[in-house]
């Protein structure tokens, strides 16, 4: 976590997926190489809004790597099939994230290609959950509870990105905002930060083809004080995903992600201050 450097506003940057680090535990148990693996990252994100601090906003970055344990999941979304000794954690109803192999512990690469050549075991799965998941949202729960009650209100951006081709959409935009169709920020927020990416020349969409994850479904409570919005960026324009290396668009893209920051640390002062 980067703590603010300069007068602290009432917003979190939160970047789940951009962690690179696997434990051997893991790394010994894949059929597949772990290049594959890394191709799920949201990679260079956290670099992407790496001077929140600077402008007075937190951030938080993982760093564990999105198949070690996927921070945008409930922690009971989970697959029983996978474990030889059953589940660490009581599992919730069957969805099709975890149908398709990207439950809370995913089993599946960027491909769809199972990861894993064995069964993992129930404390193999419970050391990431406790380790990981738990202190992960335990951080940002309390840095949001902090927040709110200092201010009366705060702002989760919660930072993704998106592979810049994908199955069946066509024309995928640089930018997808989520806000849960409304339900999870105050529309001038979202309106405010979309105003930003389309000033510098890059295309929005909102809730199509991602509303927003656990994340923001857990902490976006406008009612409540809290805020969340999701955003995603095309990871076409700033990086290489298949060597998953800085493309040119990369220094390019730094100042937007400036202007982002600069905006949502004015717009959370300004409705507090209302």
């Amino acid at each position: 976590m980067s703590e603010p450097q300069i007068d602290a506003a009432p917003i979190v940057f939160a970047s789940p997926h951009s962690g690179n680090h696997y434990p051997e535990e893991m790394v010994s148990a894949l059929c597949v190489p772990l290049m594959d693996v890394r191709r799920t990252e949201d990679a260079f994100v956290d670099e992407l809004f790496s001077n929140a601090p600077h402008h007075g906003g937190t951030l938080l970055a993982a760093r564990f790597g999105r198949s070690v344990v996927d921070l945008n999941r409930d922690p009971h979304e989970l697959d029983p099939a996978m474990f030889h000794d059953g589940p660490p954690r009581a599992c919730a109803l069957p969805t099709p994230r975890v149908e398709a192999g990207l439950g809370c512990l995913p089993r599946v690469g960027a491909r769809g290609e199972a990861i894993y050549s064995r069964l993992l075991y129930k404390a193999e799965g419970e050391r990431r959950l406790s380790g990981i998941h738990d202190v992960y949202h335990g951080q940002l729960s309390g840095l949001l509870d902090a927040q709110r009650t200092r201010h009366g209100r705060a702002l989760l951006v919660d930072c993704h990105s998106m592979p810049s081709v994908q199955p069946g959409r066509r024309n995928l935009t640089d930018i997808v905002l989520g806000d849960r169709f409304g339900s999870s920020s105050d529309a001038r927020l979202v309106n405010r930060l979309e105003r930003v990416f389309r000033n510098h020349g890059l295309t929005v969409a909102r809730n199509a083809p991602y509303a927003g994850g656990y994340t923001t479904r857990r902490y976006g409570r406008p009612k409540r004080g809290i805020h969340a919005i999701q955003i995603e960026i095309n990871r076409g324009l700033y990086m290489d995903e298949q060597a998953i290396t800085r493309a040119g668009g990369f220094s390019a893209l730094r100042p937007i992600m400036d202007a982002v920051i600069v905006e949502m640390i004015a717009a959370i002062r300004e409705l507090t201050e209302r």
